[in-house]
Order: C-alpha cells, then structure tokens, then sequence
C-alpha cells in the first residue's frame, strides 16, 4: 500500500522528435528499473513500424522508483505521448489520467507548431508543467534563446527550465527531483467505492484484451467483480499489476496508481476507451467525463487482396479499433474488389499506419481505394443519395445536382506565413470567413469543401509554414458545386479504386497530374501501355508508358536491311496481341502514392 504524497504520474510532451522516447529511455536507465543487459533505444516504443520510422504512435506506460535526495522512496507512473499530429487524440487520453507534464523542447529549434499544440491539451487538462530543454549537447543549442521563446509563445514561466541531454545522460537526476518536487500528488480516497478510468486497451493473444486503468478512488484487487458503466458489462478480474515496462502482477492497485487488469474479456467492443470502472456491488454514482469521440477526416476503402481473408480483416479491424479509438469502420462492397472495409482516419499518416499495421501484425494483403467524403446526390425523381465511393455514381442524366460536406476551418499560423496560407485556401475553393491577431500570430477562419482537404491540405499547409500552423475544423453542412467523376483507364480498363471526384473547373489539371504520375509507379511491360483520365466518354489526359523491347535485330550482321524490318515487324504484331490479351498489374504502392497530390 502506498502513500498517496510519494506517487507522481506525468507524461512526457513535445513535437516530433524533440527527444521524448530518449528522455523516457534515460529516466527508465538511470533509475535501474530495466537491467543495463535489456536495455535497447526507445524502449517503450514496442511496435517495429515506431522503431523502423522512429515516431511512436502509441502512448505507453511504466511504473519506475526512484529514491530522491531527502531518502524518500517515491513511485513515478510515465507516460510517452506521440507528438505527431495524426495522433493528438492519444495524447489527449493520456492527458486525463496524469497531474503533470514534462514539456520537452529542442534547445537547437525552439518552440514548433505541436509543441504548442500539445502544452495547450496539458493545460486543458490542468496539468503542472515542468519545462525542459533537450539536447544541450549539440553546438548550435540556445537554451536563452529558446526559454524566452517558452515564455513569449506558450506563456509558461522558463526560469527554472532544466537544461538536459538525453542523449549522454546529462541532467537526468535534476529531472528527477523536479518531478518529485514540482509535480503535484494524485488525490484520491481509498475508503470510497471504486473509480477507475479505462485509459487503453489492446488485445493480447495469450490474456485476451488487456485494459490500462487509473485508479481516481478505491482499490481494484484480483479477484473483484467489476462494471463497465457505458456497457454495464460484468467481469471478475484475473489479474492486476503494473508495467516496469515488462507487466508485473501485483495483486491490487490503489488511488492514484496506473496499472493493468485483465478480466477474461473476449469481445474487443466491451471495452471503450475513456469508460469508468466500478465494483459490480457497490459501485460509484457517476461516470467520469470521458473523452470527446475523435473526428476522422480521411475515408477510404481497404479491402483484401485476397477475398478468402476477409472474415480475418473483420478480426484483425475489431482488434486494432480496440487499441485505435479514432479509427472508425464501416463495411462496404466493390465490384471489382469484392468485399471489404469503409474506414475513416484522422489523417494520411495515420492511414498509412493502421495499413502497415494489418498487413504486418495480422499477415493480411490489403488493397487501399482513393481517400474521399460522402457527397449527396440529389436525383431528377426527388429522392436523395448518400454516395462514399465515387465509383458508386449513378448514370449523370439521373442526377439533378451534387452537394459537398463543407468545414469550418481555424488556422492559426505565424504573420510571415499568413500569405501563402491564403493562397493555399484560396487555391482549395475555400471562402475565407474571418481573419483576426492574436500576439503575432494570426487566426484565419475558412469555409472550405472537406473533398479539398482529405488529400493533403494538410501537408501543404505544414510545408508552406514550415510546421508552424495549426489546424483544426469542425463540420459546416453541405452546399451545391460543379462536381464530376473523373475515371481513371489503364490500358482502357477503368480502375475503380481511382476514381475521384473533381470540380468541374480543375478535372483537366487533376487528370493530367494523375496520368503523369500514374506514369511513373507503374512499371513497364511487354506492350506499351495507354493511361487516361475520363470524365463520362471524353478524355481529358493521357499519357502512355512505353514497351520493354527485346533487341530481335542482334544476331542480324550486315546483309540486306529487310531481314531487319522483318523481325521488326514480327515483333511489332506480337506485342499488338500482347496488348489485347494482357493484364496491367498495378504495385500498391502506386494507389496511394497517386492520390498524394503537389501542385
């Protein structure tokens, strides 16, 4: 049983790659929780696509004692946030079950675009904030330059940031008194019923799904029978214990602690993120707040490349919605990709790592469609139509108009910056509603169509700042515009899961970017190949890939040149039924890299 004064949870923030997972690493090391032989770089960082790109995606959590200066034995609960803004939701989960943050800054670069974004969520959640200047080490660190900066931008007070080197160790032990002494204890009364928020769970093939919890009052022990308060559903628990990061049983978890339980819990839905946990007996009156459900921004469609696994990707997608609450799932059928999985992401990075993460966790082949937004399709007859797939689209003469989702959109973005992202919203259809200053920055407000922004506004945005905007938006409704079906043919077969929908004004632009580049991922064949972008019957762009030739002329020396145009001509029919009878194999990596568009 511990004193609630000697335990301190807090987590780890900042943007990406300022040093968090290396902090994390030191703090771990230093305090002797992991043998040095077990010791690896990013140690909380458990799946390979966190190590291979070196981001991490999911936050994770250990139990690490430390014993400070005044003899106290004090227990540290950490948490290791991502700091890419495709997963803010994970951030802001972890947020709710911690007192306190440590806000790591780069001293080489300064405060940055998600280094705002995730202090902002701290504060929401009335975190203490102890700040600290990462990577001292360096040469070109400016730790004076950058504490001012904390203060101007963030308003935080600086002058007692503590300057560190994750790398080499170097203020480590500071960091731990810090925590100690700065960050507040949890509250908590061990004597009332039991209170305990479902912070994450994942499923584990050996213990079924296991369930982070923080326990707010009560104690959870092995052997209790507990409630889901928005599932009502009972479960007696197995086991109890904490992660020093290998999981440790430890029989029960009090106020304050953060811990695991595993409860023989089969179904992945029973456990929703942000649900409370009470004793089944005598159980605690009201639920906390939970969080916000997350918005996505991106649809599209995955769908296995072989039909016979699809009951697997249903399993494999329960499984990952479980450990992902901010991916949503819809089933969906194509005709020519047959049955599969309508999902909405919060972004092109998260899409592309909960693919990485079937295909590598689960062993499942997938086909990923265009990214898009549902349109209504209003018809000649009244009725209306609720289209997820532009390969959906009903014959044009039925239709009377289409209307688009529009977003409301906030940017906050630096005064230098401010031009070009005018001339992005502007180049987007965007109505610009609202332009107003705060500090030195400036927040403008746009009406934009959600079509135009799905595909990479994002990343435009973050490279014509250079990081430094923020973005965030909420539906305005739906309006009328000039939309078509543009279709992509290869080899004058359409490809459906290229099929976009373009305004009426930019099909031409669009078409011909996705041939040029479409020319390029596809690689060359026996026969030459022709790419088209169509709108209806008329097409609006081609390009064609060339054939791969055999030289048939090598063994021909000197003599009469017909001998030359004979094998020439032979050749040239062969590849002519080539062309009739071939199939086009399309590399996965061309669907979504054609859909990434530049300007």
């Amino acid at each position: 049983m511990t004193d609630l004064s000697h335990i301190r949870n807090f987590s780890i923030v900042a943007h990406i790659d300022h040093g968090k997972s290396t902090l994390a690493d030191r703090l771990i090391q230093s305090t002797g929780t992991v043998a040095d032989r077990d010791m690896e770089a990013q140690l909380l960082d458990t799946m390979d696509i966190e190590r291979e790109r070196g981001i991490t995606i999911k936050a994770n959590t250990v139990r690490i004692e430390y014993t400070a200066q005044d003899g106290d034995t004090y227990i540290l609960n950490l948490i290791d946030t991502p700091g890419h803004v495709d997963f803010a939701y994970e951030v802001s989960r972890s947020m709710r079950a911690v007192e306190g943050s440590l806000l790591v800054v780069d001293s080489t670069q300064g405060v940055e675009a998600q280094t705002l974004a995730n202090v902002y969520q701290a504060l929401d959640a009335d975190h203490e904030i102890v700040p600290v200047l990462n990577k001292i080490d360096l040469p070109a660190a400016e730790p004076e330059r950058v504490c001012e900066q904390i203060e101007d931008v963030i308003g935080i007070d600086a002058s007692e940031a503590i300057l560190v080197s994750a790398k080499t160790g170097e203020g480590i032990p500071e960091v731990l008194e810090a925590i100690v002494k700065r960050l507040p204890p949890p509250q908590g009364d061990r004597d009332a019923p039991l209170k305990a928020m479902l912070v994450d769970s994942w499923y584990d093939a050996y213990l079924g799904v296991v369930v982070l919890v923080r326990v707010i009052d009560g104690v959870l022990k092995k052997g209790d029978r507990i409630r889901m308060m928005s599932t009502n559903a009972v479960y007696p628990v197995d086991r109890v214990g904490v992660f020093r990061p290998a999981m440790e049983n430890t029989g029960e978890l009090g106020p304050g602690e953060i811990g695991f339980l595993t409860a023989s819990i089969k179904q992945v839905r029973d456990t929703r993120v942000g649900d409370t946990i009470t004793h089944e007996k005598r159980g605690c009156d009201e639920a906390l707040p939970g969080f916000a459900p997350s918005q996505p921004v991106v649809f599209c469609g995955l769908f296995p490349v072989d039909n016979a696994e699809f009951e697997d990707l249903r399993d494999a997608i329960s499984k990952l919605s479980l450990n992902d609450a901010s991916f949503s799932t819809e089933m969906e059928t194509s005709a020519a990709l047959g049955f599969g999985f309508r999902c909405g992401f919060l972004g092109l990075l998260h899409l592309e790592v909960i693919r990485d993460r079937l295909e590598r966790e689960y062993g499942i082949e997938l086909i990923t469609t265009a990214p898009s937004v549902i349109y209504q399709i209003h018809m000649r007859d009244g009725s209306v139509i609720e289209m997820h797939n532009p390969a959906d689209m009903p014959d044009p003469t039925h239709i009377d108009h289409i209307e688009e989702p529009r977003i409301k959109a906030t940017i906050l973005v630096p005064d230098e910056y401010l031009g070009d992202v005018l001339k992005l919203c502007q180049d987007r259809r965007g109505i610009q509603l609202d332009l107003t200053y705060a500090g030195s920055r400036a927040m403008v407000v746009y009406d934009l169509p959600l079509n135009e922004v799905v595909f990479d506004f994002y990343d435009r945005l973050k490279s014509v700042t250079k990081g430094y905007a923020s973005f965030d938006y909420q539906m305005a409704g739906y309006r009328q515009d000039n939309l078509v079906k543009m279709t992509i043919l290869v080899n004058d077969e359409p490809v459906d899961a290229l099929s976009v929908m373009v305004h009426r004004d930019r099909a031409e632009a669009r078409g011909r970017a996705m041939v040029e580049k479409l020319k390029q991922l596809i690689p060359q064949h026996m026969f030459k190949i022709p790419i088209q972008a169509a709108i209806g019957g008329r097409i609006i762009a081609r390009e064609t890939i060339s054939a791969l030739r055999k030289d048939v002329t090598a063994k021909c020396y000197g003599g009469d040149v017909t001998r030359k145009k004979k094998l020439l001509e032979k050749q040239k029919k062969g590849k002519k039924k080539m062309r009739q009878f071939g199939k086009v194999e399309i590399p996965q990596s061309a669907f979504i890299n054609a859909l990434k568009m530049d300007n």
